[in-house]
């Protein structure tokens, strides 16, 4: 059984692995120049999430409006901590939130066939404070176009005609990510 508060990812070494919902204007944009571009607001919080079930679930599965193509987007795991390391819950002071550079929250993680489970996802907001650092320094590479979008709509058909176990063999394998001490008061049950 997972612990209730735990990030789960596909990392590496050097690397983590986030995932993002966009309309196709945005990300057509963002995969031909290998990088985020307008029509990309980097004038609005960012969120990012770890998460491949979770954001399937957010983006009913690559089909809800403004959010039909869905990008990996691999980032430092430096970058990550940062952004961590400056995060806000979004349960806090309304004043700190307010306030803060990034925000993180925590939702129910999700079923292939989208019940939720009884452990969390994490959620990263990304401030306006830190979004060109986010696309400019932290993304290391972004992976979306038919091949990613295609799998999606794969494990949603397997998912629908009764075959979830055969549509979780199409997901990213994520594990636990060793969240540094420093980190572990910063992301409550987070560690």
């Amino acid at each position: 059984m997972a612990p209730q508060y735990q990030i789960r990812a596909d990392y590496d070494a050097r690397t983590i692995v986030v995932y993002q919902a966009y309309p196709p204007v945005i990300a057509d944009a963002a995969l031909r120049a290998g990088r985020f571009v307008t029509p990309f607001s980097f004038h609005r919080m960012t969120w990012i999430k770890p998460s491949f079930s979770w954001l399937m679930h957010r983006s009913n599965w690559a089909r809800k409006a403004g959010q039909e193509r869905i990008l990996a987007v691999r980032m430092t795991r430096q970058g990550w901590e940062e952004a961590l390391s400056r995060a806000v819950l979004t349960t806090a002071d309304p004043k700190a939130v307010a306030q803060a550079a990034v925000h993180v929250q925590w939702d129910p993680e999700r079923s292939p066939r989208g019940a939720a489970l009884n452990h969390y996802s994490i959620q990263v907001g990304l401030g306006r404070q830190v979004i060109r650092t986010f696309t400019d320094d932290w993304i290391v590479s972004l992976t979306g176009l038919t091949g990613l979008t295609a799998q999606v709509r794969k494990a949603a058909a397997l998912t629908q005609t009764g075959h979830a176990g055969r549509a979780q063999r199409l997901f990213p394998q994520e594990r636990a990510y060793p969240l540094p001490p420093r980190l572990h008061g910063v992301v409550p049950g987070g560690g």
